[in-house]
């Protein structure tokens, strides 16, 4: 058939992508490069802000900054089309828990206790929870040439992990844990959040995600360091970038791509993230450089570029049906 791509998957059928689909899927590589651009520059600007702000004040200003802004921006385009249907409220309010406010309070916690770095090599083990739970809840199933790829990446991370690994010492156990707790959260919401795409656009999907987790900003922004007497300027635009950057605009890109790719393909590119944060660590902090850099670079990336080519299932076709009244 003229347009169409055929994609084998080992122990499936062949997967036919026409050539929408396939453009589709390239916006989605697109958007997740850069997500991890975006999120990976977050420790830097994180332990910047921290300066000033506590975990849980950062916290609260991403959740009700991003409440407002994104919900706005969802009714701006689809007005009262933009609600979900009641049956949708279960799981979202679950995507909401575990999405936005576990995902964010876990991470910042676990951020303060330990170190940039350490925090960017703990993300590899993202993909391999959010495969585990996509396989679990039977909507992917396990593909040789996927794993071949996601191995090729953890590899990569790997030489970082071991030339400068998370030190699991008393002093950053706390926090690694913490980091560790929240990337098996973050891998679920991935998993349950992609149903919603089939039928409401990303952006209402991640509107209502954030809108309702709103109550939790106020219970954070209670235990202090919301609104820091004297601040810094520099913790103010790194609380700034850190609410733009890594809060609304990652969100909507990652909910973006869902609608585009896989769970699995959307949590693979997460190793890319922690050559960003070294590199932006050493350029930012003067930290040195690892020695294989860039040996765990080309291992990431290949790895990733396979996982990207290789459908874990048909994707999701963007929605571009309004949401029920």
């Amino acid at each position: 058939m003229r347009g169409v791509a055929r994609v084998s998957v080992a122990g499936m059928d062949t997967i036919e992508l026409t050539a929408e689909q396939r453009a589709k899927r390239r916006q989605g590589v697109l958007a997740l490069l850069v997500v991890q651009l975006l999120f990976g520059l977050f420790p830097v600007f994180g332990k910047e802000a921290f300066h000033d702000f506590s975990p849980r004040g950062v916290t609260a200003w991403r959740i009700a900054v991003g409440s407002v802004a994104l919900l706005a921006l969802a009714f701006a385009a689809y007005g009262r089309k933009a609600l979900f249907a009641r049956a949708d409220l279960g799981r979202f309010v679950l995507c909401s828990l575990l999405g936005v406010v576990l995902n964010m309070a876990l991470f910042l916690e676990g951020l303060q206790r330990s170190t940039a770095v350490n925090t960017a090599l703990l993300l590899p083990l993202i993909p391999v929870f959010t495969v585990i739970v996509a396989i679990v809840l039977r909507q992917e199933r396990f593909d040789r040439v996927r794993a071949a790829g996601m191995t090729l990446a953890f590899a990569g991370a790997l030489v970082l992990l071991l030339q400068r690994g998370p030190d699991l010492g008393r002093s950053y156990l706390v926090g690694n844990l913490l980091v560790i707790a929240n990337e098996v959260f973050y891998a679920i919401y991935l998993v349950i959040a992609r149903p919603l795409l089939s039928r409401y656009p990303p952006l209402v999907v991640v509107a209502w995600v954030f809108a309702l987790s709103a109550w939790a900003a106020p219970l954070l922004a209670m235990g202090g360091g919301a609104f820091p007497e004297n601040a810094a300027a520099s913790s103010w635009w790194s609380l700034l970038y850190i609410v733009i950057g890594p809060t609304i605009l990652t969100y909507l890109l990652n909910v973006f791509a869902l609608a585009r790719v896989s769970a699995s393909t959307t949590a693979s590119f997460i190793f890319i993230q922690p050559a960003i944060t070294v590199l932006a660590s050493q350029l930012w902090l003067r930290e040195p450089l690892p020695d294989n850099m860039l040996l765990s670079t080309v291992l990431t990336f290949a790895g990733v570029w396979i996982v990207a080519r290789r459908p874990a299932a048909k994707p999701l076709e963007a929605s571009t049906a309004r949401a029920p009244r």
